[in-house]
């Protein structure tokens, strides 16, 4: 890999977010069945395939405006595989606080960025809890090194990749008004404004969790007969309801409020470690009829999807990197919780069971860190049928997110049943 790699722009830009009460991580939560897989098995495991990934070898180095990863010459799997400091066996609520304190703490940057904490469950299983930089890779990219690292290997035929989550830049017509009416078209959508974020407040230390987990195929099923709504419409919708009872319940009166939606722009076999974009929508929070709510959600992601409003996002940011104050105003006004008051992610993991050294993973979910101002966060991550949401926010603005996650599930239901 040479001795020297520089940061890409999309590295740079995740790296300068973490601060004192920001950490730059995202994290993954393996759930294994009962088997013989623990701390010592896990480092045999990692260490005789990292060299799949060895950028996972390397750590941070230089100034802030000149960083590198430099080859790490003392790693040791040692200091990134180890036991949970727990005092015995996890059960669901304990797992969860443990989550959240390890979630809060910051990766050393005298090491590659990342770490798993490895903790043993009640019912026999174990608990995998990976925490990875997000300077060193987006969750397409987590996933696909969780598959080097971890997975065993399938017998068979590969299973199709996954449909990236936007589909491909809508024609761009070379008619100059046409060119200029698309424009206008998506400043509008993306540089619109919505009211005062319930979500908005200075950020702190500490971090509460919650998960919620529902099926895909009753999902789909939903979204098809809502009028050929997708998956991540669903969610949204689901989002949307769950933060509408949360609102309802602390605040009373509902905002305009927008959400962001990353989309991936990864392609077959390309190596970047961050590689997205994203699109920005109003949520119908006054909606109260699921399917309704459901249907205002997919004409809006559809609007976005047709005219390629995520890539238009990336192309405009690209081009900003080469008018330094432009670029620096553009970003500032992108992060106002006015512009988007929460992010809600949506990654494709496995489409079939996997395992790790022949135990089966159970559930796989996933969270990605809050910011300033923006402090409660969604990411959803799929493992064959099962889709798990994980809800990450600061306590002290968002009380209560394990309800919001508890209400998601619950909305799920209720759009399953009603549509």
């Amino acid at each position: 890999m040479g001795d020297v790699l520089a940061l890409q722009p999309e590295d740079l830009a995740i790296l300068d977010l973490e601060c004192p009460t920001i950490v730059g991580h995202t994290c993954k939560v393996v759930r294994l069945a009962p088997g013989p897989v623990d701390v010592a098995a896990l480092r045999q495991r990692v260490a005789s395939r990292i060299g799949e990934v060895p950028i996972l070898t390397r750590r941070l180095e230089g100034s802030a405006t000149a960083r590198t990863w430099v080859v790490d010459e003392s790693f040791d799997i040692d200091r990134h595989i180890g036991p949970a400091d727990v005092t015995g066996p996890l059960e669901d609520d304990s797992l969860a606080a443990l989550v959240a304190d390890l979630f809060a703490q910051h990766l050393p940057r005298d090491r590659p960025l990342w770490r798993m904490d490895v903790a043993p469950l009640v019912d026999g299983g174990v608990i995998v809890i990976w925490r990875l930089h997000h300077a060193l890779a987006d969750g397409t990219t987590a996933l696909r090194w969780a598959k080097a690292l971890l997975w065993d290997e399938v017998a068979g035929p590969a299973a199709p990749a996954p449909a990236p989550s936007t589909p491909a830049v809508a024609d761009i017509s070379h008619d100059e008004g046409r060119r200029r009416w698309q424009l206008a078209g998506f400043l509008a959508r993306e540089f619109s404004e919505g009211g005062r974020s319930p979500f908005d407040g200075h950020v702190g230390t500490r971090r509460e969790i919650g998960f919620a987990t529902m099926r895909i195929s009753e999902l789909h099923g939903a979204a098809h007969r809502a009028g050929g709504a997708t998956v991540n419409d669903a969610l949204l919708s689901i989002v949307t309801g769950a933060v509408r009872r949360w609102i309802e319940a602390r605040h009373g009166r509902l905002p305009d409020i927008r959400v962001r939606v990353p989309a991936s722009l990864h392609h077959e076999a390309d190596q970047a470690g961050n590689r997205d974009s994203f699109f920005s929508l109003n949520l119908p929070l006054h909606e109260t009829d699921p399917v309704t709510r459901l249907r205002e959600i997919h004409a809006a992601t559809q609007r976005r999807k047709l005219h390629g409003d995520a890539e238009r996002e990336d192309l405009l940011l690209r081009e900003l990197t080469h008018v330094r104050s432009l670029s620096r105003f553009v970003t500032r006004l992108q992060a106002s919780p006015r512009q988007f008051a929460l992010c809600v992610s949506n990654v494709p993991g496995p489409r079939g069971p996997v395992s790790v050294l022949g135990v089966p993973v159970l559930s796989l979910s996933g969270l990605a860190e809050i910011g300033q101002r923006h402090a409660l966060r969604v990411a959803a991550v799929s493992l064959g049928d099962q889709m798990s949401l994980g809800f990450c926010a600061d306590p002290s603005i968002v009380p209560g997110v394990r309800l919001i996650a508890a209400a998601a599930a619950t909305e799920a239901m209720d759009l399953i049943s009603a549509s």
